[in-house]
């Protein structure tokens, strides 16, 4: 295999849409990663807010839990909003990429024996296959990280080369 091979993806956005905004993951609340914090955060309300209610029912030395109960509240929130910011910038990465994708006249990946490279318009990402710590595909795409991370959906290439870089990945990255 000295010889490269190349791979010329169709970059429709929908279809990359399709895989990073799965299962809420553009949900700023509600994503795999904000959502036990909301959740938490809202019980959290609700309890302060019960408290809240009856306090008058209290003596006055169990007014310390009401305070308590305001920080545990304010913990969660400040906790929510780092989610949120998090989840926030994740998806204003992966909607410029995608903007990147609506413009771009060439997309495609080559190999040989020893580099694995992505270019996009010209901008070309070359990595060793020794780079790569991970790979791992599906029925819908194929996850790549290492050195830089890829996601190449199925329905972007057609499904001989979707095998063939499957096969080729599996092989170069397993060896390592």
């Amino acid at each position: 295999m000295n010889e490269e091979k190349v791979i010329i993806l169709k970059p429709d956005r929908k279809s990359f849409e399709d895989i990073y905004f799965n299962g809420n993951q553009g949900s700023l609340l509600f994503s795999p990663t904000t959502r036990s914090k909301t959740i938490t955060t809202i019980a959290a309300a609700l309890i302060l807010l019960i408290v809240f209610l009856l306090k008058d029912s209290f003596s006055k030395e169990s007014h310390g839990i009401l305070y308590f109960l305001s920080f545990i509240f304010l913990l969660c929130a400040v906790f929510l909003s780092v989610s949120v910011n998090k989840v926030s910038r994740w998806k204003k990465q992966v909607n410029h990429y995608l903007n990147v994708l609506d413009r771009c006249k060439i997309y495609e990946i080559r190999w040989d024996q020893n580099f694995f490279t992505v270019n996009i318009d010209g901008e070309k990402e070359t990595s060793e296959w020794k780079d790569f710590s991970f790979f791992d595909s599906n029925n819908e795409f194929i996850a790549l990280e290492g050195k830089y991370s890829y996601m190449f959906p199925k329905k972007s290439m057609s499904e001989k080369e979707y095998n063939l870089l499957k096969t080729i990945l599996k092989n170069n990255i397993d060896k390592q």
